[in-house]
């Protein structure tokens, strides 16, 4: 693993040194994500975003699927890797790593494609989803699970201290979310969006890392703040203003949507 003394100190260099990846809604989300895109055994799957891989070895192990996950950061994809051999999936699933906005595929290639926080970190997201859409097969699935502005507008404070701090390009209400599909052909578009409380976002996010990578991730992240003084001034520097903390679960949610190619 990369060095501390050689980390870049940006969000997602970060989340891949200690081996952690976010998406609100944990696996309760993942679950009715897959359900609502209708994934199951023997369906050939497209993750875009596959993270610490955490989904993708769901999607190998419980839904029985063929996999291919894309990331577009090495670290993160070396990390997913280690734990499809730890579970036991390998046969199951390919990595690629490749942009979301230039996916690297055929037309009508996947029967489904997830993805799961990704697109708020997408400079062009309607691209994004067109790419989705065109390596879809006819009658397959485009579902996503994002980030979600639940009541609008959103403090200011609290939008650039999102952008400061995990480098998102732009978070979306949910007709935002929605048009996007739309926008791409899509048809059949399903929205469901929840609200998050810090308790259920911490207890969620043990459920789909495991406590095991949990844990990992937090002694990482400790070992940074005893062993690194730039990473210490970073977090000084990352410190929300007065009243973002308060308002991010009264603003910020999560939602799911999917949609169907014609």
């Amino acid at each position: 693993m990369e060095n501390a003394s050689e980390l870049k100190l940006s969000y997602f260099d970060l989340q891949a040194y200690w081996g952690g990846t976010k998406h609100l809604g944990g696996l309760k989300a993942t679950r009715e994500l897959i359900e609502l895109c209708g994934i199951g055994e023997g369906m050939w799957v497209l993750e875009v975003g596959c993270g610490v891989g955490a989904t993708t070895c769901y999607l190998a192990k419980k839904c029985k699927c063929k996999v291919v996950s894309i990331d577009v950061l090495k670290k993160m994809v070396d990390w997913a890797v280690r734990r499809v051999k730890r579970e036991k999936v390998q046969s199951k699933v390919e990595f690629v790593i490749a942009d979301a906005q230039n996916l690297p595929f055929r037309d009508n290639v996947f029967d489904s494609i997830i993805c799961e926080s990704v697109n708020a970190f997408i400079e062009d997201k309607q691209k994004a989803v067109k790419e989705y859409v065109r390596v879809v097969k006819a009658g397959g699935s485009v579902g996503f699970n994002e980030s979600t502005w639940i009541k609008t507008p959103p403090p200011i404070e609290l939008v650039e201290y999102l952008t400061r701090t995990t480098g998102v390009k732009e978070i979306l209400p949910s007709d935002g979310w929605k048009e996007l599909l739309k926008n791409s052909g899509l048809t059949n578009i399903v929205v469901k969006t929840y609200r998050m409380r810090a308790l259920s976002l911490i207890v969620s996010e043990i459920r789909w890392l495991g406590l095991r990578d949990y844990l990992r991730g937090w002694y990482r992240f400790l070992s940074l703040i005893i062993h690194s003084p730039a990473f210490r001034k970073y977090i000084r520097e990352m410190k929300p203003p007065k009243n973002a903390t308060k308002n991010y679960f009264k603003y910020l949610g999560y939602g799911i949507y999917v949609g169907k190619k014609r």
